[in-house]
């Protein structure tokens, strides 16, 4: 018990978040000449590259970011603790600065959070410098442009509250953005543009609560609520609700979200009797636990996508005495179920960088949605496997992928194929041993394969009851522009038949694939942080 005890601590270890400072230790720092001087080297050094060296959010990779990093010239932040449309408060820029914006390219630099941030003292320095791009910011302590809204008492959560915050959701008409599900799937979710660049905003998907950009507590909520996102077509709320309205409407939205996230390597496969579904919505999925995959933009090979849509997929398992399905959910905002190869989007010959979400067409409508599982063709000997991208010119992988375009009355949606490393298209085979159903149903994906635990192709990958059998996940979004090479894609992790014999036999061979997939696990949840979507 106590060897298992340190695998959990050091999983634990790798996926954990230290909180970023909220607020300074130290006084601010005067803005002297020095200090500012010191601010300007450090945002050449730190920033330039995705701010641009004029401040003006067109640094050299602003192109492949959604969304664009920060105008500065503009004077229009999102997160701050002042009125709506003002500029923000030193402390608002120090909060953001600090702890960064998950779900987006804007890392932390709070130095107890990241070993390659910035001192307390040179944080305030690049702030000093960043607010030389406007001319409207005012070191006087009489602001006009810092208006500090009032904050009232908090009213604690409750299934009243809920319930009230539920109604205000619905009598403002929240769901025409969000969805009456908080999955940001609304009917003006596709025709949401920023106020000045117009680039495309997609609502947020208010059920990740991994992925707030400035806190999804009832409190940070309720800020956002009172200030607004200035530059966004999410308005302030001061004017049409009180603020008990605001605290029970933060209370609501903080029941959407899916606070637990199991981020385990091995999935256990469940026993069951009788024949197994390929209907994703029959009731033996229900109630059965399952683990969350972290899913990464896919940055291996070129083209690399760093906008990636998908960034968690839980995955289930059954079995019976001859097969095993697999079942696979993710939020997406649309159901997309055409593919226009037409629009595929063709990286240059000499290309060697990144994909730019503004080459890629990114509407409803232009590519289907799809998900793979990917396993090894042979039996993986020790901790040894292919490459967790399409394995290696050594070490083949099988791919069972799901296209929702392929589905209909006396299709099979799913195509298999091996794949030896992503140099190549993978080769798609004739047979056709797996099958498929996918349902779409308020923003969420639901996807089952089903295939027989054995087959009689010498490449191909069996299951045995006891084994640790790797799988890895590729996915895409279609009205995300995703196809080809542009997809979310994960680390190996592991399904294990669950059997009777004790968890004791087994220990020592989960501690060795346990340690063997923490590198690649850690790399996508990194990875996950900075990958984002437009919110």
């Amino acid at each position: 018990m106590r060897l298992i005890a340190l695998v959990v601590m050091f999983l634990a270890a790798l996926s954990g978040w230290a909180g970023a400072a909220e607020k300074p230790s130290k006084a601010k720092p005067p803005a002297t000449p020095e200090a500012l001087e010191k601010g300007k080297e450090i945002y050449f050094k730190r920033c330039s590259f995705c701010h641009g060296l004029l401040g003006d959010g067109n640094g050299p990779a602003a192109r492949q970011m959604i969304p664009r990093p920060r105008d500065f010239t503009l004077g229009l932040f999102k997160f701050r603790t002042t009125q709506s449309g003002e500029l923000p408060t030193d402390e608002d820029l120090f909060r953001t600065v600090s702890r960064g914006i998950p779900g987006t390219a804007m890392q932390a630099f709070d130095t107890d959070v990241i070993k390659n941030g910035l001192s307390e003292e040179e944080r305030w320095a690049v702030i000093q410098y960043v607010k030389t791009f406007f001319k409207g910011f005012s070191d006087t302590e009489t602001d006009p442009y810092k208006q500090v809204v009032k904050v009232s008492p908090q009213i604690a959560s409750s299934a009243e509250s809920i319930e009230k915050g539920r109604k205000i959701f619905k009598e403002m008409k929240c769901w025409e953005c969000h969805g009456e599900g908080g999955k940001g799937n609304g009917p003006n979710a596709p025709k949401l543009k920023d106020k000045f660049r117009r680039d495309p905003i997609l609502p947020f998907d208010l059920t990740k609560g991994w992925r707030y950009k400035a806190g999804n507590a009832p409190q940070d909520i309720y800020m956002r609520f009172n200030t607004g996102l200035n530059g966004t077509p999410m308005p302030s709320f001061t004017d049409s609700l009180n603020d008990d309205e605001r605290w029970h409407l933060a209370n609501f939205v903080v029941s959407l979200q899916k606070r637990e996230i199991k981020s385990e390597l091995v999935l256990k496969a469940r026993y069951v009797k009788g024949e197994l579904p390929v209907d994703p919505e029959s009731d033996v999925w229900k109630g059965m636990d399952g683990i969350d995959v972290r899913m990464a933009g896919q940055v291996v090979a070129h083209p690399r996508w760093e906008n990636p849509s998908i960034d968690l997929v839980t995955v289930k398992a059954v079995y019976n005495d001859n097969d095993i399905a697999f079942l696979m959910e993710w939020s997406d905002r649309f159901e997309d179920t055409v593919h226009n190869k037409d629009l595929e989007y063709q990286a240059p010959k000499a290309y060697a960088g990144y994909a730019s979400w503004e080459d890629v067409p990114r509407k409803p409508g232009n590519f289907r949605d799809s998900v793979a599982l990917q396993f090894p063709s042979a039996p993986a000997e020790g901790t040894k496997k292919p490459h967790f991208f399409r394995g290696d010119s050594g070490n083949a992988v099988r791919l069972w992928t799901w296209m929702s375009d392929q589905q209909g009355e006396g299709k099979n949606p799913v195509e298999e194929a091996v794949a030896r490393g992503f140099q190549q298209p993978p080769k798609v085979l004739d047979e056709k041993q797996v099958n498929g159903k996918g349902v779409w149903k308020d923003g969420v994906w639901r996807v089952v394969m089903k295939r027989a635990l054995s087959t009689p192709g010498k490449n191909d990958v069996q299951f045995t009851k006891g084994k640790f059998i790797p799988f890895a996940l590729n996915a895409w979004d279609g009205s995300n522009g995703e196809q080809g090479l542009l997809m979310s894609i994960s680390s190996w992790h592991y399904v294990m038949m669950e059997d009777s014999t004790p968890v004791k036999v087994y220990l020592y061979t989960f501690l060795g694939v346990a340690f063997a997939g923490a590198a690649e696990y850690f790399w996508v949840i990194r990875r996950g942080r900075k990958d984002g979507e437009g919110a």
